[in-house]
């Protein structure tokens, strides 16, 4: 026997008594999502290095460690996609689509690749589903977006959600706030982590995410973005919690509140989850006014979330959702008149099923009874009738063979 092959680490399977919740966590997010005008969309899951290196940032963690990158037959460096915007933008761009009404409001859902450490609900493949607003600066926009992701978790039975929001303000305000923190770090960075120190330069707001103890504890005195927020940026948030006020969603305001990717400025968001623990993240997301223009589009504002399918089932109390009844089983053996037989069910709209395992007269019993099955049908060797079992009412009759449907559409009593 050959040495068994396994999933590679930080992969796995959906097995399929675990489809049936994925699958009503697909459904609702339709019906959230569509019911509030966004329309569905569906990118490569691997496209050119360029995206996003220059979409999501040299400096991140994503591009500078995570990505699964590789190059193809004709030389080309491609990389299976680590996040959803840059993907959504560079197809707003591609296809024209700022030549439309503008925003142009798109979900999706998929899967999504990054090289990190696999632990529970954090997977190197993993899926997400997300929303993207390109096309309107407005802050109804940015509240909207936190309103539809608090209420898709509220609506699966997501349990312990905490909401945060901050704004990072434009880039140029931004950057005056990094002046002030690199100077802030580097008068302590003999207690920051060596990670911490070799991102003052390039990227020293991802200091507040560090969980090195020294690190952590200069950043408690470090300067905050809030007070270097520009007077449109900081009404701008303003209008974004009053609206949210108004929504009665319940959040925080955590000026300590980053993100890993730099497209980020103005709103960001993030939403956790208690039942999860150390890695209690279920979604997030933010405004990213630039992004459009740097993957080579017109200047167009933009606000999106993500959020982590396997996070949000984690965090969940609905049980999963029962597979459809089974109306009619049919008995083996499976020659012409049976396979009609179950054609001609389903045609009517029916659940209907073969029996392929050629089980005794008992074993289709008991395997009608797993399935939960209605009707039992056995074809005779004549194959003009069938005997028909109701399996709730224990009664059973010999009926013609074309009168099966009819008998099982119509009901109880044979």
């Amino acid at each position: 026997m050959s040495e068994r092959i396994q999933a590679p680490r930080g992969t796995y399977d959906v097995l399929p008594e675990q489809a049936a919740a994925r699958a009503a966590l697909e459904e609702r997010a339709r019906e959230v999502l569509e019911a509030a005008g966004y329309e569905r969309v569906e990118t490569p899951i691997f496209e050119h290095t360029e995206l996003f290196a220059r979409g999501v940032g040299e400096s991140t963690d994503i591009v500078q460690k995570e990505m699964y990158t590789f190059e193809d037959g004709g030389g080309r460096s491609l990389t299976l996609r680590p996040e959803g915007t840059a993907s959504v933008c560079r197809a707003y761009v591609e296809h024209g689509m700022h030549k439309l009404a503008q925003p142009v409001k798109l979900w999706y859902l998929g899967p999504y690749f990054r090289y990190e450490r696999a632990q529970a609900g954090r997977f190197r493949q993993f899926w997400q589903i997300g929303a993207e607003a390109i096309g309107s600066e407005d802050p109804a926009v940015d509240a909207e977006a936190i309103l539809l992701l608090t209420t898709l978790l509220g609506d699966l039975g997501a349990r312990g959600v905490h909401v945060r929001v901050s704004s990072l303000g434009k880039l140029e305000s931004r950057q005056h706030y990094r002046v002030a923190l690199q100077g802030h770090l580097r008068t302590h960075e003999d207690r920051l982590s060596q990670e911490v120190r070799d991102r003052i330069e390039l990227n020293p707001l991802r200091a507040f995410d560090a969980d090195h103890p020294g690190t952590q504890e200069v950043m408690r005195t470090a300067p905050l973005l809030r007070d270097f927020l520009d007077p449109d940026d900081a009404e701008h948030f303003n209008a974004v919690c009053a609206l949210l006020d108004a929504g009665d969603v319940v959040y925080d305001v955590d000026p300590t509140l980053v993100r890993g990717l730099d497209y980020y400025q103005r709103t960001v968001f993030e939403i956790h989850s208690s039942e999860l623990g150390a890695q209690s993240a279920l979604g997030g997301g933010g405004r990213y006014d630039g992004l459009v223009e740097q993957v080579g589009g017109p200047a167009t504002p933009g606000m999106g979330w993500a959020a982590g399918i396997e996070r949000i089932l984690m965090a969940a109390a609905t049980p999963a959702h029962a597979a459809p009844p089974v109306d009619l089983l049919v008995a083996a053996p499976v020659g012409p008149v049976q396979f009609r037989l179950v054609a001609d069910a389903r045609r009517a709209g029916l659940q209907a099923q073969l029996d392929l395992a050629a089980r005794s007269h008992k074993g289709v019993l008991k395997h009608a009874n797993r399935l939960g099955a209605r009707y039992v049908a056995w074809v005779d060797s004549d194959g003009r009738q069938a005997q028909l079992r109701d399996m709730e009412a224990g009664e059973q009759a010999a009926v013609a063979v074309d009168e099966v449907v009819r008998d099982v559409l119509r009901g109880p009593g044979l």
